[in-house]
């Protein structure tokens, strides 16, 4: 099958849709049972990541050209645009944390593992750091079960001490390999998540990628689902969104933070993508939480 015919989803059998700033989900494979019956074909997922923690069972699991077998516990990170599938026994179950590109950018710096490269783990590892890992996936099940006050503070940081948990499992492995455009659509993110405050030009992330234009726009496109100068737009969008439900700040500090150096631009941009002016859109969304 091309790559153009692979299924993009928001979560398994469900179209691919626009994510909420922050957005998370969590859910089990069996969940999803009476859609995939056990063999969940090749498909990617547009801006969303997933933890997939298996808890049971076994299976064959596919991530882009490689398969390999597997039997609980068995782990793998998934970043968004990678194409990948598995096929499982009965009573095969496994927890999936999915996370918006958006979200976890914030989480980057507090991760000891690199969120641009797929990784799959089964058969490697301390068992106490096995448990560990479980539990903090457990705990990160239980507190979106539950939804106690709070819980939009709680689920990042323990995503982040998950992911770190992967890296410490799997410290001496060898990256999987990925499409040329699809790695070099990661390393655009972790670019632009490193420096969109700063407003650089697309000429800039073409020459420190080492790359043209066109194959620049071309992986962001296929990726992040934009081109490089929307993407890098989408990234401000997404932070100053994120500052201005999670924090008491100013719009216009969150405008200087936001790489803005005028206010009043800002505020143009922000009603251009949204409809609704900095001040109006966290009125809105703090009087709907």
């Amino acid at each position: 099958m091309s790559q153009t015919a692979i299924p993009e989803f928001f979560v398994y059998g469900e179209p691919a849709r626009a994510l909420d700033v922050g957005f998370l989900h969590v859910e089990t494979v069996q969940a999803r049972a009476s859609v995939h019956r056990g063999q969940v074909l090749a498909h990617k997922h547009p801006q969303m990541a997933q933890i997939t923690f298996w808890t049971g069972g076994s299976g064959t699991y596919r991530i882009e050209d490689e398969t390999w077998s597997f039997s609980a516990p068995t782990v793998s990170f998934m970043p968004s645009g990678v194409v990948h599938g598995f096929d499982i026994e009965p009573g095969t179950d496994a927890i999936v944390v999915s996370v918006a590109d958006a979200a976890l950018a914030v989480l980057a710096e507090q991760s000891a593992l690199p969120l641009d490269q797929p990784v799959f783990v089964t058969g490697r590892g301390e068992g106490a750091l096995w448990e560990r890992l479980g539990n903090t996936v457990r705990m990160i099940q239980a507190e979106y079960a539950d939804r106690l006050p709070g819980v939009e503070r709680i689920l990042p940081p323990l995503i982040a001490v998950a992911l770190s948990g992967i890296a410490r499992l799997d410290a001496q492995s060898h990256a999987i390999a990925v499409p040329a455009a699809v790695a070099l659509g990661g390393r655009l993110r972790r670019l632009i998540d490193r420096h969109f405050r700063e407003d650089w030009p697309v000429e800039r992330y073409v020459e420190e990628l080492g790359t043209t234009r066109h194959l620049l726009d071309k992986a962001a496109r296929q990726v992040l689902g934009a081109g490089v100068r929307q993407a890098i737009g989408d990234r401000r969008l997404v932070e100053a969104k994120r500052l201005l439900l999670f924090t008491i700040r100013t719009v216009e500090d969150i405008a200087y933070e936001t790489g803005f150096n005028d206010p009043a631009y800002f505020s143009r941009f922000f009603r251009q993508a949204v409809g609704l002016s900095p001040a109006a859109w966290r009125r809105q969304r703090v009087s709907s939480e």
